[in-house]
């Protein structure tokens, strides 16, 4: 069955949340995503931009103006537009050339392709002037020697979708994509079934801790009930999306720079 993009946040999750359950862990392979895409079945994808973003925004900037923002899993998130025309540079990084390819020509820019240095089959997707650039291979080939380091992290809905045994290297990962002063925002759903053992894999505050509590600060920005009507027809009895600051602990900056007070 192909799915229509969802125009509202909680019909998009509770959607793919019905389409993932079906499936085993295993099953959430690099393939799996890129077949999604060539199928069009993409109900997790949002026509708009992110309500909790907009919310958190000034939280992430901080104060500050012209960021270089990172969007992991980026897909076509047309979030990233909205940020680049506010005059942040953007980087994100996708598997599925599909989806780049998109979100290039629905918001009609153009864009620049080239290989991707010492990654094979890599290539980088980018804006003409360089505000947008997309990397289209396996995030965990990705680093920080590939793009330096970021001063924001927008997550929504990248970490939540791997696999557990895959949690624990994607964060570590994401930690060392943080420049000193990083505010990166963690958007994830707690989905609670009585008889569900399937996907989504499920994720709590206190798998988040123990995912990034040894080298960032942790602080829960916004919980909000989006349980409805569609979800409970999914068998979903809690529907919590969370909001996390994260940023890294002075320790952990003075480890990574070399720094020494």
């Amino acid at each position: 069955m192909c799915l229509k993009a969802m125009s509202t946040e909680a019909d998009a999750v509770g959607k793919t949340f019905d389409i993932l359950e079906r499936k085993k862990p295993s099953d959430l392979t690099l393939e799996h995503w890129i077949a999604s895409w060539e199928k069009q079945q993409i109900g997790f994808h949002l026509n708009e931009v992110h309500e909790m973003l907009k919310r958190h925004l000034d939280v992430m900037l901080n104060g500050r103006k012209q960021i270089r923002i990172f969007f992991p899993l980026c897909g076509k998130a047309v979030d990233m537009k909205w940020l680049a025309d506010q005059g942040h540079t953007i980087v994100g990084v996708e598997i599925s050339e599909i989806a780049i390819k998109q979100f290039f020509t629905e918001q009609n820019l153009s864009y620049i392709q080239e290989p991707v240095p010492g990654i094979p089959d890599a290539e980088i997707y980018k804006t003409p002037e360089g505000h947008i650039t997309l990397f289209q291979g396996n995030i965990f080939d990705f680093s920080s020697s590939v793009a330096g380091q970021f001063d924001g992290i927008w997550d929504r809905g990248s970490l939540q979708p791997l696999n557990t045994s895959d949690r624990q290297r994607y964060s570590k990962l994401m930690i060392t994509l943080m420049a000193k002063g990083c505010r990166y925002l963690l958007d994830t759903y707690v989905c609670t079934k009585t008889d569900f053992d399937g996907l989504p894999p499920k994720i709590s505050e206190s798998e988040t801790r123990d995912l990034f509590g040894h080298a960032c600060n942790i602080h829960l920005l916004d919980s909000t009930d989006k349980l409805t009507g569609k979800q409970k027809l999914f068998g979903l009895e809690g529907f919590i999306e969370e909001v996390h600051l994260i940023t890294l602990k002075i320790v952990q900056v003075n480890h990574y720079f070399g720094t020494n007070h």
